[in-house]
């Protein structure tokens, strides 16, 4: 199969992507049918899944839903895949813990009992990122591909080798040639080729959009490319869970980490879409967006009240968030204003504080881009930009394993003594 990258009339593939009915051009609105396309004939705009939801009885789809497998299968009839996507080979991933993080709020001055950490490390290659293959890798096998590629700044590099080894595909993936070593292990150690490209997520991304429309590229799914708009998706599994895990209630704060932005704001459509399904009540909420200071773009702009995202060259330790040009940028501060919420940066001191934080007193040891989160979410209820009386959700997208390098030197053994009683009463440790 040819690879498309732009939507024409033509494209007419016949699939089953279960209740998705075509793809819509999120700037112009143009509709176009279901294809490995993701930008719009008509203006280059952006293309996004669009559905026939199920509308009708919000009780009976809220107990079908209860009644499904403990992952992100259970939302299928709200998701771009196939009846029976449970019974293929993958890697079932989602239904992570949402942890009441009462010992974090109560270190931030956030009421207890109010103070959420939705912490997606548990997902098969410990990121969230596990979310969004599932869904590409399921238009992947409808649109006849067989390998599966992606430009990643490292979590989504391991997501895509474990995901294709699972469902017998080939994988090709491409990353940074300086990303942490322990992404890089992870990415290998599938047996699919990985390939170090040298220079930033930008050169990365751009290279993979070259590829995409050269006959080398044929054949392949780019996860984050040709399979954009599917792949997007996968992050509404959030919103499904984190409302569903509140009891079907919407939360009032929410904390997103911004790479390319895209999962902040597929979280905001999927709570619009349990709002307009009746499956929660509607009521406002407010969506934060995090960044590293080190690379910022969309802080800079919401801070400077301008509505174009200016490109930067990253420099920061949240290498997952390193994204200089966020496609989703745009759309990140439409969000962020509509909702009354806003975007902030922390340093990264800031960034290895706040892992620390987490860890100490949850016992959850996040990545880089957790410390962004945790540390951005200090900073506002310092600020008074989120209300401690109000349910607040932060999010973990990763595991700290993954980014050692970044605690390493301020994480070492408390002392190395003989193995003596006298030796321990000596080193002050006996209390």
């Amino acid at each position: 199969m040819a690879v498309q990258t732009v939507a024409t009339e033509s494209t007419t593939p016949s699939v089953d992507l279960g209740p998705a009915s075509g793809l819509s051009c999120r700037e112009c609105g143009t509709k176009f049918p279901l294809g490995p396309i993701f930008a719009c004939a008509e203006c280059f705009g952006p293309l996004e899944v669009a559905y026939d939801l199920p509308l009708g009885d919000p009780e009976a789809l809220r107990k079908q839903i209860e009644a499904g497998p403990a992952n992100i299968w259970r939302y299928a009839p709200l998701l771009p895949v196939p009846a029976d996507v449970a019974d293929k080979p993958n890697l079932n991933p989602g239904w992570t813990k949402l942890v009441k993080a009462d010992n974090l709020a109560a270190e931030l001055g956030i009421q207890q009992g109010k103070l959420f950490v939705k912490d997606d490390s548990g997902n098969p290659t410990h990121s969230f990122k596990d979310r969004v293959v599932a869904q590409a890798l399921e238009a992947a096998r409808a649109f006849g591909f067989t390998t599966l590629s992606c430009s990643s700044t490292g979590n989504l590099a391991g997501a895509v080798g474990a995901a294709a080894a699972r469902a017998g595909f080939r994988s090709c993936v491409f990353i940074p040639h300086d990303l942490e070593q322990g992404k890089v292990v992870m990415a290998a150690v599938y047996g699919g080729e990985l390939v170090g490209i040298e220079g930033n997520y930008d050169d990365v991304n751009r290279f993979c959009s070259e590829l995409i429309g050269d006959p080398l590229g044929e054949g392949w799914g780019f996860v984050n490319v040709n399979l954009r708009p599917y792949y997007g998706e996968g992050s509404k599994t959030l919103a499904y869970e984190i409302c569903e895990q509140l009891g079907w209630e919407l939360p009032d704060q929410l904390v997103i980490p911004i790479a390319s932005g895209s999962q902040l704001t597929k979280i905001d459509k999927g709570l619009k879409e349990l709002i307009a399904l009746g499956l929660v009540e509607d009521k406002p909420y407010k969506i934060f967006g995090a960044q590293a200071e080190g690379c910022s773009p969309v802080s800079a702009a919401f801070k400077a009240g301008q509505d174009v995202v200016r490109p930067q060259k990253p420099n920061t330790i949240a290498k997952s968030l390193a994204i200089g040009n966020p496609a989703d940028g745009p759309y990140v501060l439409d969000i962020a204003r509509r909702t009354g919420g806003a975007v902030e940066d922390v340093d990264d001191e800031q960034v290895v504080d706040a892992i620390e934080l987490l860890a100490r007193s949850e016992g959850i040891f996040a990545e880089t881009a957790g410390g962004v989160t945790v540390g951005v979410t200090k900073k506002l209820v310092e600020a008074g930009l989120i209300d401690p009386s109000r349910t607040t959700v932060v999010l973990n997208t990763g595991d700290g394993l993954k980014t050692l390098d970044a605690v390493a030197e301020r994480s070492q053994a408390t002392a190395t003594i003989k193995p003596s009683l006298d030796a321990f009463r000596s080193a002050g440790l006996a209390k």
